[in-house]
């Protein structure tokens, strides 16, 4: 079967293939379009990824509804959550396997609507919550169509954004998460309004919405520049990838042979997926435990330790785009470096917010907070952006699916039930010390690929004649 076909046993190319090229357009028509498509396309994945955070989780919306109904305990919720993330880890790696060769237009609303339809089951079929384990599967098949968001993104951006401006672009987009999650909440605070807090409304009414966010996603995306006849992005902007692409290689090998050579023997994304093990592992051990830890050691009360929570996740919209803007342009493309740099703040608040005495400033805390959470989140966005920069065009959906299964099934179960066994049994001074040790390791893991990187940038300096 050809991989960049996907063509049916009789020849026929699949529907979800990606598309062949269109004829090229006229220079000067290919310029006024050019940049009108990119902006289109960019607000398709943004509209479109944010959609996908209506819909991932919603059981924590309402987990209180349903302890106080009997209808479920703390562990089956626990459970349920824990299903959607470790489907989300597996799916995220293997669904961009298909989305490197699939229709981004297609593939992107057809995740976001089946995952809708996951959700309008668990709110209009009465045995999915009547069993723990129905309920669980059927999560589990949501967190796995969730997978579907970000590997179709990922290549709409590597096709359509160049490398010197894709750190910048990638952070904005990656703010599709926060409108995302800020969206839910209304939509789910919305339907429970409007039902008497009937509970299955927080799944039905975000579902139906996420719909239609995904007939706009695919009014907007388009697959590539060259399905429209549009030059590559390289051409356009002058600008060629760190990384060459030897395209041919679809037509002579298997993709899982392709997926081998490219990722599992590529040290570089192995070093990335390791890393971000500890750089997740270090966000959701901050974040989820924060109020717990500001209540029980600062004796905060627990309003103002989810202020915390919440002022961690504003943080990272901040850091986000800080770390996207500076990777382009004060570390001029080293990924490498500016992680490396952003890891170090987290670390150096990390070890403030944790050495703080009993009867620190709740401001003071809150400042601690907030400057982790801005660090970190750079990190979170970056190791994604590396593992696309780093890698052949045709296969870095792939490569950044592969670092997100570790960040997602290592990473945040070590952070769930790591850090609350630690926590449990020798205390918080020792748990924290074991996130500050996180923080080492991560660093030193990303700067293993520091020279790497730059012989892929000092390539691509020759290349673009910019010496």
């Amino acid at each position: 079967m050809s991989t960049t076909s996907m063509t049916r046993p009789g020849g026929e190319r699949s529907w979800l293939a990606a598309p062949p090229p269109a004829p090229r357009l006229p220079d000067d028509e290919a310029r006024r379009r050019y940049p009108r498509l990119r902006f289109q396309v960019f607000m398709g994945i943004f509209i479109g990824y944010a959609g996908f955070y209506l819909i991932r989780n919603n059981i924590s919306l309402v987990s209180k509804i349903l302890l106080d109904g009997g209808r479920i305990n703390k562990t089956g919720i626990g459970l349920i959550a824990n299903a959607v993330l470790i489907a989300y880890g597996f799916s995220k790696f293997f669904m961009a396997m298909i989305s490197d060769r699939s229709n981004a237009r297609y593939f992107m609303p057809l995740g976001l609507v089946l995952s809708a339809v996951a959700n309008l089951v668990v709110a209009f079929v009465p045995a999915v919550s009547g069993s723990l384990a129905v309920f669980a599967i059927v999560m589990f098949i949501n967190g796995w169509f969730q997978g579907m968001g970000w590997p179709p993104a990922g290549r709409v951006l590597v096709h359509w954004f160049s490398t010197n401006e894709r750190g910048w672009k990638t952070s904005i987009w990656n703010c599709a998460h926060n409108v995302g999650g800020m969206g839910v909440g209304a939509a789910a605070a919305w339907g429970l309004a409007l039902t008497g807090d009937d509970w299955h409304a927080a799944f039905w009414l975000p579902a139906l919405i996420a719909i239609v966010v995904a007939a706009v996603a695919f009014a907007l995306i388009r697959d590539t520049p060259a399905s429209v006849g549009l030059p590559p992005i390289e051409e356009y902007r002058d600008d060629p990838a760190k990384v060459a692409s030897d395209t041919s290689e679809l037509e002579r090998l298997s993709y899982w042979r392709i997926v081998i050579e490219h990722v599992f023997k590529n040290r570089a994304m192995l070093l990335l997926a390791f890393a971000n093990v500890f750089v997740y592992a270090l966000r959701y051990g901050v974040l989820s435990w924060a109020p717990t830890y500001l209540s029980q050691v600062h004796r905060v009360s627990v309003a103002k330790g989810i202020a915390g929570f919440s002022l961690f996740e504003l943080a990272g919209l901040v850091g986000t785009l800080a770390c996207g803007w500076a990777s382009d342009r004060i570390f001029r493309g080293n990924r490498t470096r500016t992680g490396v740099t952003f890891l170090t703040g987290a670390g150096v608040f990390l070890v403030l917010y944790w050495l703080a005495p009993v009867g620190t400033p709740y401001w003071l805390l809150m400042v601690h907070l907030f400057f982790i959470g801005a660090f970190i989140y750079g990190p979170v966005m970056l190791i994604g952006l590396q593992a696309i920069d780093m890698s052949a065009a045709h296969v870095a959906g792939t490569s950044a699916g592969f670092t997100g299964l570790f960040g997602y099934v290592l990473g945040a179960t070590m952070a769930s039930t790591g850090v609350g066994y630690v926590a449990e049994h020798f205390g918080w001074y020792v748990t924290y010390g074991m996130l500050v040790a996180f923080v080492v390791v991560a660093v030193i893991l990303l700067a293993l690929i520091g020279p790497e990187e730059r012989r892929l940038i000092e390539a691509h300096r020759v290349r673009s004649g910019r010496q």
